[in-house]
């Protein structure tokens, strides 16, 4: 049985640190680092905006698809980013 699972990536205020992540359920996730609920990197550097995210048939895939994005330059996880959020916005609140 699959389930939807989701790569996503976050960023602070000031679009100057990327976290890439992997979850089963997108808005419980990003609420957590958003509460800082999740003790680590993101808490540290404040890092909860959610500028990118995509849908993966299970949880295998998600995690093959994370470490592929976490092997890839900075640049190449912009362009990730860009191409569908050019702003950079906080897609969070359109997930409710």
């Amino acid at each position: 049985m699959h389930t939807e699972s989701y790569v996503y990536l976050l960023t602070n205020k000031h679009n100057n640190v990327l976290y890439t992540g992997v979850t089963n359920d997108l808005i419980r996730r990003v609420y957590e680092h958003k509460n800082k609920l999740v003790a680590g990197f993101t808490q540290k550097y404040n890092v909860d905006r959610l500028v990118y995210f995509e849908v993966c048939s299970g949880i295998v895939m998600a995690i093959e698809r994370e470490k592929q994005i976490k092997g890839w330059s900075r640049k190449k996880k912009q362009d990730l980013i860009n191409a569908l959020n050019p702003e950079w916005n906080d897609l969070y609140p359109s997930l409710l």
